[in-house]
């Protein structure tokens, strides 16, 4: 069975706490590169127009090549933290703020427990349709019991 047949993980509650714990060392790292890229992109632009402004006659290909290199290297640390986040059946669902949804089981049915960089733990969680405007405070009771978050 191929990686887009397996069905998707569910996580109880503990397990995507853990699982986040893991995670949010990578998803750092991931959002630290996102920047730098960023920030070589605006470089490569300013480059660019430099060049344009001089009628292409001066082209610095010395320094472009050097902003290219860097921005590939940082987009494959971006993918390969990507993929191993998303190897633990961890959803990212927005690299700029951090944002990761754990697939679970509340009340039989599927929805996504919902974690933001900079909470302290998973709080929250909403439907798979509902995405982060859809949050709902997961139930103090159910914080602790795997039975109706699993």
């Amino acid at each position: 069975m191929s990686d887009e047949e397996r069905e998707p993980r569910l996580f109880t509650l503990t397990e995507a706490e853990r699982t986040r714990q893991e995670l949010e060392p990578i998803l750092l790292e991931a959002m630290d590169s996102r920047r730098k890229m960023a920030e070589l992109d605006h470089s490569l632009l300013e480059v660019a127009n430099r060049i344009m402004l001089m009628g292409g006659i001066v082209v610095p290909y010395e320094k472009t090549a050097q902003l290219r290199f860097e921005r590939d290297h940082l987009a494959t640390a971006i993918k390969t933290a990507l993929e191993r986040i998303q190897a633990t059946g961890c959803v990212v669902k927005d690299l700029e703020v951090g944002l990761l949804d754990f697939p679970a089981l509340i009340d039989n049915e599927e929805v996504y427990l919902c974690w933001r960089l900079g909470e302290d733990r998973i709080r929250f969680w909403h439907r798979q349709d509902e995405g982060f405007a859809g949050r709902k405070p997961l139930d103090p009771r159910d914080a602790g019991s795997e039975p109706s978050v699993h």
